[in-house]
């Protein structure tokens, strides 16, 4: 595919896009744009783009695809800009936003100006943010998630696809209610579960520290999402508001049903209940990429010495693997902590698995 690709948004998200487009179709023309000029600046020094745009208006001008990969909020004011310029006869818009019902609503307004909009959501994330944590293949075998406007033409759908392919990413088409539902359920409202765990704990903590103390291993982990960024999360809620009032109201009629298992203190119901989840958790995909970004861990059980990280790593960099993210669970004097080495993929953790298999006697295993 040959054409100017405009790329507004220049986070994790949009470079990634640019490098697997690029990759995909050498002679494109990469316009970027970003409100943040270090790291439109970065993007630039990085080669992730050829050009970067004097504004928004001058790279949407020349554009024959326009990738509009910013916050869902900032996705609708572009939106209705893009709707007042001057575009070029037959481009092509899409967006990345995670919701699409508020979205697909606004882009009505280029649809009446006779201009092609799909909106998309890639579902992949990563440890890291920013342009400098692009990555071609940030999006391999994740979903991708296409919500055409009932009026789309096939050809602008083929054009997108093919626009895309460098993604390797398993693109899905649903519509915008559909996309909302699913995305509501199995992320939007977990990131509301896990601030509020988070704040029952901070809540008791205030009366006894040693739960920030206890809280180090599994709490953190199922708690993670909850590090994510509030403003965007902030965002997401509201535009999806109708969704997690739904399922909110769900979750509290749920819990009043654990609550009167517990008041009668019904082992069968109990039992039941934590059956019943094990089974679903369990029959679920393992390595497949979902809505919440997979984190490929590797538990090490080490010895509490100077230097047993420093060894680790070295051993990782000698076979040239790259790791995104490590920490300890525990660890005291006499006693093996827990090591936890996290990766970008799945085969990078089997490498790192062999590796240290291979040059230590430790034991191994993974999440």
């Amino acid at each position: 595919m040959r054409g100017n690709v405009f790329i507004a948004g220049l986070g994790l998200i949009g470079g990634s896009l640019a490098k697997a487009i690029k990759k995909a179709h050498p002679q494109a023309h990469i316009i970027g744009f970003d409100l943040r000029e270090s790291e439109l600046g970065l993007a630039d020094a990085l080669n992730i783009i050829d050009e970067k745009a004097a504004s928004f208006e001058a790279g949407a001008a020349t554009a024959d695809l326009i990738i509009i990969a910013v916050p869902v909020l900032q996705t609708e004011y572009m939106i209705e800009h893009l709707a007042s310029l001057p575009l070029k006869k037959g481009v092509l818009i899409t967006d990345t936003g995670s919701t699409k019902s508020r979205i697909m609503k606004r882009a009505r307004v280029l649809e009446e100006k006779g201009i092609a909009f799909i909106g998309g959501h890639p579902m992949a994330g990563s440890h890291k943010s920013g342009v400098a944590a692009a990555k071609e293949l940030l999006f391999e075998n994740a979903f991708y998630l296409l919500t055409p406007p009932k009026s789309a033409e096939e050809k602008n759908m083929a054009i997108l696809k093919k626009w895309l392919e460098g993604t390797r990413a398993k693109i899905m088409e649903v519509t915008a209610e559909q996309h909302d539902e699913m995305t509501g359920v199995i992320s939007h409202f977990p990131h509301i579960i896990a601030a509020s765990l988070v704040h029952q704990a901070r809540k008791f903590n205030d009366e006894n520290p040693l739960i920030e103390r206890l809280a180090a291993g599994g709490f953190r982990d199922i708690t993670r999402i909850a590090s994510s960024n509030p403003e965007m999360w902030k965002d997401i809620s509201l535009h999806n508001k109708e969704m997690l009032l739904t399922l909110l109201a769900d979750w509290r009629d749920e819990m009043n049903d654990v609550l009167s298992i517990l008041e009668k203190e019904d082992a069968d119901g109990l039992y039941r209940y934590f059956d019943d989840a094990k089974t679903f958790r369990d029959s679920l995909p393992i390595r497949s990429q979902g809505a919440i970004p997979s984190f490929y861990e590797l538990y090490v059980d080490v010895p509490d010495y100077p230097g047993v990280i420093s060894e680790l790593t070295a051993y990782l960099a000698e076979e040239r693997i790259s790791i995104t993210n490590i920490r300890i669970m525990e660890t005291r004097e006499d006693v093996f902590g827990v090591l936890v080495i996290s990766f970008q993929n799945e085969k990078d953790r089997l490498r790192a698995k062999i590796c240290i298999e291979q040059k230590t006697t430790y034991d191994l295993y993974l999440a």
